[in-house]
């Protein structure tokens, strides 16, 4: 029986977005046209993940591990584990004030419909593809350059084996905030992976705790800097068990 609403509950995630990305993707559409406009296209963005991840049965508890505060007026990389879809929603809605840009898979424009908005939205990388790869650093400057903030999961992609806390980091994230001098912003989302796996007959709505671990400025290698985000996240994951 618990499978079976699970499996509803996973149907009514597909409806609602389908609904809001129509609903939402119009004027994000509309406001991605020019880069000035981009603010406004972002606060649709917002609308639409408030949107699924309240529609849900989500809420989100912030716990701020550090008394730094987010600078509506500087660019950051934006990081933290990822373990469920739902990760994608909160940076959006964490960040009020400095709108974001996601380094996404190239696989997600096949989606109808949402593909055309996240091409818009989205720097796009082929992970197949050294080019790809090597090319997203300048375009995240462009985007950086035109005031936006950068989302990178730096572990790459959600690990198959259930039982890692928190896989290695890859260079990404860390190289593009050493290369363009942009401040690190931690944070860690604890609870999605039990609350909405990949395994689609589990999960249950709930409340996330998510922990503001630090902003961290570029001012080391980027080995150091991916040593220290990767053990304030894991450090938190560990606790939070």
């Amino acid at each position: 029986m618990i499978k079976v609403l699970n499996y509803i509950w996973r149907g009514w995630m597909m409806i609602l977005g389908a609904v809001l990305t129509i609903v939402m993707g119009i004027p994000v559409l509309l406001f991605s046209i020019k880069k000035e406009h981009y603010p406004h296209a972002y606060f649709f963005m917002r609308l639409w993940c408030f949107g699924m991840f309240y529609g849900m049965g989500f809420r989100y508890e912030l716990i701020n591990l550090t008394e730094k505060k987010i600078d509506r007026n500087r660019q950051y990389v934006f990081i933290s584990n990822h373990t469920s879809i739902i990760d994608v929603m909160l940076p959006c809605i964490l960040m009020p004030h400095n709108p974001l840009v996601y380094v996404g898979k190239k696989e997600l424009v096949k989606i109808p419909i949402f593909g055309i908005i996240y091409k818009r939205i989205c720097v796009m990388v082929d992970r197949t593809s050294a080019r790809s790869r090597a090319d997203v650093y300048r375009r995240c400057a462009e985007r950086m350059e035109e005031g936006q903030s950068i989302v990178i999961f730096p572990e790459g992609g959600v690990p198959d084996d259930t039982s890692v806390i928190l896989d290695s980091f890859k260079d990404g994230a860390f190289t593009l905030a050493s290369k363009y001098q942009a401040p690190i912003a931690v944070f860690t989302f604890a609870g999605l992976k039990k609350m909405f796996p990949f395994d689609y007959s589990k999960g249950h709505p709930g409340k996330v705790k998510v922990f503001f671990n630090d902003i961290i400025e570029p001012n080391q290698s980027i080995i150091s800097l991916k040593e220290e985000a990767h053990h304030k996240i894991k450090n938190v994951l560990e606790s939070s068990i």
